[in-house]
């Protein structure tokens, strides 16, 4: 591979477009690389705290899960080494410089509300049947997504 010689404005761009790298055995299941962050302008990673950067990159994880799914099913999401169990995304949220909370219901439908340190973060999505008195799925990552999108 060659060097490159960029110009100072060729390297603060590429420094600030957020990469992405995923490689699956399905190749129809691969969503991540370009597409994971297609039509969404993030800030440069210089700018943010810890908590609004891995808050957006949760967004982008959450809405990609989505993508995979069928009108049957919902995200929701459960913590490694933990017994909290799963909860059914509902929002989310981050308290700079590095706090992320997950908003949501459990499994028997009680309010939830899970505080985490971003050094502790360790997410699992999952995809749990949608609740049926809801004709449609809720899908919060295009929700989420559409916060990081400047007004």
């Amino acid at each position: 591979m060659e060097d490159e010689i960029r110009t100072s404005a060729e390297a603060m761009e590429a420094a600030a477009i957020p990469r992405c790298r995923e490689v699956h055995a399905d190749p129809k299941r691969c969503r991540g690389g370009e597409d994971v962050v297609e039509g969404v302008e993030l800030e440069p990673v210089e700018q943010k705290s810890p908590a609004q950067w891995a808050y957006e990159r949760l967004i982008l994880y959450i809405q990609n899960f989505e993508k995979t799914l069928d009108n049957e099913h919902e995200v929701a999401m459960g913590f490694a080494g933990d017994s909290t169990g799963v909860i059914r995304i509902e929002g989310m949220g981050y308290f700079d410089p590095d706090i992320v909370t997950f908003y949501g219901s459990d499994a028997t439908g009680a309010k939830t509300q899970l505080i985490q340190h971003v050094t502790q973060l360790s997410v699992m999505l999952r995809a749990l049947p949608k609740q049926v008195e809801e004709e449609e799925p809720t899908r919060i990552g295009f929700r989420l997504a559409q916060g990081l999108k400047p007004e």
